[in-house]
């Protein structure tokens, strides 16, 4: 094997490993973004692990974080809960980082 193909190799090694991390990363974040509106919509215990569950699923809907964002925006305006866009969107932002705190440390 030539040094070009263990270059190759190991930068798609990387790029799959950095997939996978991010993977992990989207699906903490939309756990305790479901966690966090399930507050603010005044479930707790099973309740809010199920909604965080329901976050978690809808972003299988499509590409991106919209389809998050949509369901959050969507059940607070159901639950007449006031957020802005904004907060929701800072909230997932904030929560992606803690998420990936978390992957580091190992938790």
């Amino acid at each position: 094997m030539t040094t070009f193909d263990d270059r190759e190799n190991k930068f798609e090694n990387k790029f799959a490993h950095d997939a996978e991390l991010r993977f992990k990363a989207e699906a903490r974040r939309n756990k305790l973004l479901g966690l966090w509106a399930a507050d603010l919509m005044g479930k707790s215990g099973a309740d809010a692990e199920a909604y965080a569950k329901e976050v978690i699923k809808a972003d299988f809907e499509e590409a991106g974080d919209e389809d998050v964002f949509r369901k959050i925006r969507g059940d607070f305006d159901a639950a007449g809960v006031n957020q802005s866009d904004h907060q929701i969107r800072r909230q997932m932002t904030d929560l992606l980082a803690e998420a990936v705190q978390q992957l580091q440390k190992g938790e």
